[in-house]
């Protein structure tokens, strides 16, 4: 899944120091190492009558849609990032996974470790001595066999819903290449169903930032709404 360089990047939240964006599935935020298009190519049309371009302050998989952060100033960058340092930053996800869990809510708290060979490449793991991970998820609807889900990530992690729903449900997420149900074959999706619903920023002396990002088309083609 690419996204042409003419695509326009959906703006969700805006104000003098932040932009927060409903990044589309299948743009990168940073550049391929094979070469090809990424989030920065649309940063002119992000200035919004600023002379600088904002600066992405997180990441999101290539495969994730929904909501990024944006600092628009040199001075934001390091308060958002600070922001984050001390967890002053709640995010909430949703994924769709094959199947129905047994329980309706729960929480995953799974150290996770990074691993890499030659032959596949790097993921994450868990692992007793990684960093601790810990992720909060209750189901909203199921429909057709499928479950959404809706995770709180307390931490975060290089690819940590991804890895709790695979080790800590044992489910993958739908169309996940990498923890997918057969050695990393993806199945029932184009792309790893994740979007990143809802992003909140605590600020001192300022109103909080709070940005949503509505549920994507491939979402709703398997049938969940935002209702």
């Amino acid at each position: 899944m690419n996204v042409p360089i003419t695509a326009k990047i959906p703006i969700v939240y805006e104000d003098g120091e932040a932009l927060v964006i409903d990044k589309p599935a299948g743009l990168p935020v940073d550049p391929p190492r094979s070469g090809g298009t990424c989030l920065a190519d649309y940063f002119h049309t992000l200035k919004l009558g600023f002379k600088r371009p904002p600066i992405a302050v997180h990441r999101l998989d290539t495969d994730t849609s929904g909501c990024l952060l944006l600092a628009r100033n040199p001075k934001a960058v390091k308060r958002f990032a600070m922001a984050f340092q001390e967890r002053l930053v709640g995010k909430i996800y949703l994924g769709i996974i094959a199947g129905e869990l047994s329980d309706s809510e729960g929480t995953i708290d799974l150290p996770l470790g990074k691993i890499s060979s030659a032959e596949k490449g790097w993921r994450m793991v868990r692992d007793v001595d990684g960093k601790p991970s810990v992720t909060h998820w209750r189901t909203l609807d199921v429909k057709d066999g499928n479950s959404l889900l809706e995770f709180r990530p307390e931490t975060g992690r290089t690819h940590q819903i991804r890895v709790h729903a695979e080790t800590g449900l044992g489910v993958p997420l739908l169309g996940d290449p990498v923890y997918g149900p057969v050695h990393g074959t993806p199945t029932g999706a184009k792309r790893t169903m994740l979007h990143a619903s809802k992003i909140t920023v605590e600020r001192d002396g300022k109103p909080a930032i709070e940005a949503m990002a509505p549920m994507p088309a491939d979402f709703i083609e398997l049938g969940f709404s935002d209702g």
